[in-house]
């Protein structure tokens, strides 16, 4: 088993999730104004769910498919979220997805902790490509993937599925090559 890692950013430890977080996962993932701006998370969210959730992250990252780190609030040690790369190694790129718990909304976390997995994408796993996408009514998902330096590649129009009804998906991606060239900017 690889020892999972953990980032530091300014105000944010990135870290494995632990047992200990599964009530607060619920907690946070469960309120409906965050489940609504996700694909992947249910409402409600049940007993259970966090923990199911959490105890595939340590193979996925032992088989090379993805990472997934807890946010947590450096001066508090509070669970802010949760930001993950999906990796998909034939074409060496991933995909980004971070949800932020309300309490913690417009404070930049999603920002910083989505800049470290930059980071960590392009040096640590070496891909070329990583990509993210969000529902268009959550244009604040959008301004995310912009702070970091992503670029709209498009909407793919009606492309998912979330509560019975059909979503569009903005599209945003950088390329290692782009990536680096912002890091000597």
């Amino acid at each position: 088993m690889k020892k999972y890692p953990e980032l530091n950013t300014e105000r944010l430890i990135l870290r494995g999730f632990q047992p200990t977080d599964a009530p607060h996962i619920q907690e946070l993932a469960g309120a409906f104004e965050v489940a609504e701006m996700t694909l992947n998370i249910p409402h409600p969210y049940l007993d259970g769910m966090a923990e199911t959730w959490m105890s595939s992250h340590q193979s996925e990252y032992n088989s090379g498919n993805g990472v997934v780190f807890a946010m947590i609030e450096l001066h508090s040690g509070k669970l802010v979220g949760a930001v993950g790369l999906t990796v998909t190694k034939r074409f060496n790129r991933a995909e980004l997805g971070y949800w932020v718990g309300k309490p913690f909304w417009e404070k930049g976390y999603a920002t910083e902790a989505s800049k470290a997995l930059l980071k960590y994408g392009f040096e640590v796993i070496r891909l070329n490509k990583i990509h993210a996408s969000h529902m268009t009514q959550n244009p604040a998902s959008g301004r995310v993937m912009q702070k970091i330096g992503m670029e709209s590649e498009g909407v793919l129009k009606q492309h998912a599925l979330k509560w019975d009804q059909f979503v569009d998906l903005a599209i945003y991606g950088i390329v290692s090559t782009a990536w680096q060239a912002q890091q000597t900017q």
